[in-house]
């Protein structure tokens, strides 16, 4: 596993440690405010102080909601991820239950020798565990924290589903009125689609589609890009500027997407009889972004950029490369070794006067 993973994997686990602290923090409140100032647990004749509450509440919740979303996104939803979405959050919520009467369990034992001042798993220790698990109060735990699982899990699926950047833009309000941007836009597109969508069939045209977007997934996180757009066998991504430039992240991930597609390339063989090529355009240019639509809502970027990058995609034809970038783009980029460029010609648009520099890539 690279180290982009483990960063992008560490990021995306965050959120569900914070989910879980809220609810950790909210729950400790409430006990304090049935508890009050008593010095006991009714139930179990355990020993109550609210600042130890609270401060264990916290960090159990937290460690226990990243731990369930490092488990999530390394683990379970590559397991499930051809599943229907209700066997995943059935068969997961089960999981997440069993771990949560692990991780309470553990806990419990913690908490009760730190107050007791014995060791962990002196004989008083266990009784009170013991003790505890046959009250109410303890099965009352487990069905919230149970429901602090499904809360976390029913983010992620919500978060996959719409994609983390849009999810987080509608809970902050990033976009709710109109705002400019600067931003870098590759439009990838499959060369040949129509030919190869007539030779194999259109059901397996969709199950080649399907891999074909899920094997660029990885070199689009690990270059910080965001999907925009799903548009057939063309996909739309997306950069801001300064993440874009920076160790040339723009360029990289079609470098990273060229060298998946390679290494994959018998498994596409095998499976459909072809391994499928691409083509992409790059340009960088000013975009206005807002949120539109009343029954569904989407993020979306209006811009003259959006029909010059695809411009410039459909023009790789013409110069039979794989990749066209704008001068305006490329003078922006860091020089490397990892690529070359070449000034190969200038696109004229409609209503504009002036030209397009265009420079191809190669690796």
């Amino acid at each position: 596993m690279s180290n982009a993973k483990y960063k992008r994997y560490l990021k995306q686990s965050i959120p569900f440690g914070i989910i879980w602290l809220v609810f950790a923090v909210v729950y400790t409140f409430l006990e304090f405010g049935i508890l009050g100032d008593s010095e006991y647990y009714p139930s179990t004749g355990n020993l109550y102080d609210f600042k130890s509450s609270f401060i264990h509440s916290c960090i159990a919740g937290f460690l226990s909601g990243f731990i369930q979303g490092w488990i999530e996104l390394v683990w379970l939803r590559k397991l499930f991820i051809n599943r229907a979405l209700w066997v995943k959050v059935v068969v997961k919520s089960i999981f997440y239950v069993s771990f949560i009467l692990i991780v309470l369990i553990i806990f419990s034992l913690l908490a009760n020798s730190r107050l007791l001042k014995l060791g962990l798993f002196d004989p008083l220790v266990i009784r009170s565990l013991y003790v505890f698990m046959q009250e109410f109060s303890f099965w009352s735990v487990v069905i919230y924290l149970g429901l602090i699982s499904f809360v976390a899990l029913l983010f992620s699926e919500i978060r996959e589903y719409v994609g983390m950047g849009v999810l987080y833009n509608f809970l902050l309000g990033k976009y709710h009125k109109p705002k400019q941007e600067t931003r870098i836009f590759m439009f990838l597109d499959m060369k040949a689609s129509t030919t190869i969508a007539e030779s194999i069939g259109h059901k397996q045209y969709f199950k080649l589609i399907k891999k074909y977007y899920a094997d660029m997934t990885d070199a689009i996180l690990e270059t910080e890009g965001e999907i925009y757009q799903y548009v057939g066998d063309e996909i739309v991504v997306s950069w801001p500027e300064r993440k874009g430039i920076q160790h040339n992240n723009c360029i990289r991930c079609f470098k990273k997407i060229k060298d998946a597609f390679e290494k994959n390339k018998q498994e596409y063989i095998l499976e459909f009889g072809i391994a499928p090529d691409f083509k992409a355009g790059y340009h960088i240019g000013e975009v206005t972004i807002g949120e539109i639509g009343n029954i569904k809502k989407d993020i979306i970027y209006t811009g003259d950029i959006l029909n010059t990058t695809a411009r410039i995609q459909a023009t790789c034809n013409t110069y039979k490369t794989k990749v066209l970038i704008s001068e305006k783009l490329l003078l922006k980029l860091s020089k490397e070794k990892d690529f070359t460029h070449t000034k190969i010609g200038e696109l004229e648009l409609r209503g504009k006067k002036e030209l397009v520099q265009l420079h191809s890539i190669s690796f």
